[in-house]
């Protein structure tokens, strides 16, 4: 069963904002620079679009995958696999700048288990409650906070 991330306005606004902030940085020193070249002008703009498109990628290919012994939570190149078996407790998200996310919106969860580096992952599925309900039904020993 796959979730997907749910994404709001102030999500959108934030991912916005840095995008126009990178193309700022790259597009600025270009247009000012009167001895620039065709490889300069090539160079920066592929280092921009990649940046644009690095950032875009993560965000906007989320997704929460339950398998028969894990749960994959997957964010652009970055993934993790957490067995049932390590999950403890789920509760809702009090701080989304810090920590190791993968969502999308201001109103999500952190999901707690034993075998991460930093404790937790910032998860926020459309359907909350379905996926509690999955999560429920593969992990019965599992705390939920509300």
């Amino acid at each position: 069963m796959e979730f997907r991330s749910k994404i709001d306005k102030y999500f959108i606004a934030t991912i916005s904002i840095a995008c126009l902030v990178i193309l700022a940085v790259f597009i600025i020193p270009l247009s000012v620079d009167n001895e620039r070249t065709k490889t300069d002008i090539l160079i920066v703009l592929s280092l921009c679009v990649l940046s644009v498109g690095f950032i875009l990628w993560i965000p906007f290919t989320i997704k929460y995958v339950f398998y028969p012994d894990h749960l994959l939570v997957k964010g652009g190149p970055f993934k993790s696999r957490i067995p049932y078996d390590k999950i403890t407790r789920i509760s809702p998200v009090k701080e989304i700048f810090t920590g190791y996310r993968l969502l999308s919106s201001k109103e999500g969860m952190e999901l707690f288990y034993t075998s991460a580096a930093l404790g937790s992952v910032k998860i926020s599925p459309k359907d909350s409650e379905a996926f509690i309900t999955e999560l429920k039904r593969r992990c019965p020993t599992v705390q939920i906070k509300k």
